[in-house]
């Protein structure tokens, strides 16, 4: 894999199912205003971006490969740390990759984007619940992803280890001053794009890959819905569940996501402003990513049990299956019949969660956003929440926001 510029072509995975990926996404489609079809031009578009990579971190990979991966490392992480004028005679592939996400866009608004954070740690755990038993069990659906994270060891590495690393990057995006440029959510999301890099390189050149089918590992348009679900994905579900965001909220939070995005890798046409525009791209990637596979239901299978792990102190076997019971049920809210039988969950007939939690938690979020006051101690509560269910994953505390990090990054 090299950093060059991919001739545009699109592998034959793109909308395999798309007649019952249609199916499957009719319920979000009910809540994007304007015809979300896409075009013939903006379905060759999507189609092609699973076949384009991230040139630039791809470049700086190929030069540490060169190099050596430990001291290539150690300069990158200076130049994170530091700032890349600390790292003398810098090589050119370094200062590239540095130009680039050191120069902020000209749409970046700190305001939005203290706005999204303050919006998502307003969530609580129910944010934490839509990204984890929407968002992520439904992504499972895309056989193309699947294949990336099997050839990984994703089923090996454990389900709560991977939603603690997933959610510890969410949580460092999140934070107050997060995505400064010395913010922990900053630095993390280029340690995480550096990972996709490496990854992308390995998994691309093992023989069993196959570009013709499945295009570039963690590609553009694979990118690019993973990230919406954080975003337009996220907002529908938590206003769902009671969670009331106004719509300066929801466009902080898509703000937040789209430089996130930005630093991530992503092309700048896929990173909407905007709910609509977010609710409309998302479900037309959905068409050509929907093909649930037996990788996905292997997947999803062990994200189901995952809480029959949880070391629990009190009440353990309780609460192991009251939690997955609840996860469920969560489930069967978001994905839909036809979903959790395309992933082999089990079937329950009544989402009893979301309909007793989402009065609830509509009635404490109007409380708890009465005032400003009100709604500063509201965020902090529902960060101290999040923090608390991310622990309750693995059993410690090494997740926590400005402490290691490194498990995140084991693929380096």
């Amino acid at each position: 894999m090299t950093g060059e510029i991919q001739a545009a072509r699109i592998p034959s995975r793109h909308g395999v199912r798309a007649a019952e990926a249609r199916v499957a996404t009719a319920r979000l489609k009910l809540v994007i205003r304007r015809d979300p079809e896409p075009t013939p031009d903006e379905w060759r578009r999507i189609g092609e971006a699973l076949d384009r990579s991230d040139p630039v971190a791809d470049a700086l990979v190929d030069w540490m490969a060169e190099m050596g991966m430990g001291p290539a490392r150690a300069l990158f992480e200076q130049a994170l740390e530091h700032g890349i004028e600390t790292v003398p005679d810098a090589p050119a592939p370094l200062r590239d990759f540095f130009r680039v996400v050191d120069a902020r866009p000209d749409w970046l608004d700190n305001g939005l984007l203290a706005r999204g954070a303050t919006a998502c740690q307003l969530c609580g755990n129910t944010g934490s619940q839509v990204l984890r038993d929407g968002a992520l069990m439904g992504g499972y659906q895309a056989s193309g992803l699947n294949r990336v994270l099997v050839m990984t060891g994703a089923l090996e590495k454990g389900a709560g280890k991977r939603i603690a690393e997933t959610s510890t990057w969410w949580m460092a995006c999140t934070a107050t001053g997060g995505m400064a440029r010395f913010g922990v959510g900053f630095k993390l999301t280029l340690r995480v794009r550096l990972v996709h890099a490496i990854v992308r390189r390995h998994v691309g050149n093992r023989p069993d890959w196959n570009r013709a089918r499945d295009g570039v590992p963690i590609n553009q348009m694979d990118m690019a819905a993973t990230q919406l679900a954080f975003s337009a994905l996220f907002l529908i579900g938590v206003r769902t569940l009671g969670t009331l965001l106004s719509r300066e909220d929801g466009l902080g939070v898509m703000h937040l996501m789209r430089y996130s995005g930005w630093l991530m890798g992503i092309e700048e046409a896929f990173l909407p402003q905007d709910e609509q525009s977010g609710r409309a791209l998302l479900y037309q990637m959905a068409l050509s990513l929907t093909d649930p596979d037996e990788a996905g239901r292997s997947l999803a299978r062990a994200l189901l049990d995952e809480p029959l792990s949880r070391p629990y102190r009190f009440l353990p076997s309780l609460r192991r299956h009251y939690e997955r019971e609840r996860n469920l049920s969560i489930n069967r809210f978001f994905l839909g019949g036809r979903a959790m039988r395309a992933l082999g969950l089990p079937w329950r007939p009544i989402p009893w969660y979301p309909l007793l939690a989402a009065p609830l938690n509509a009635l404490r979020f109007l409380v708890g956003n009465r005032s400003l006051s009100a709604r500063l101690r509201t965020a902090e509560a529902g960060r101290i929440r999040q923090q608390a269910w991310i622990d309750s994953l693995v059993g410690r505390a090494d997740h926590k926001i400005g402490g290691a990090v490194t498990h995140i990054t084991e693929h380096a």
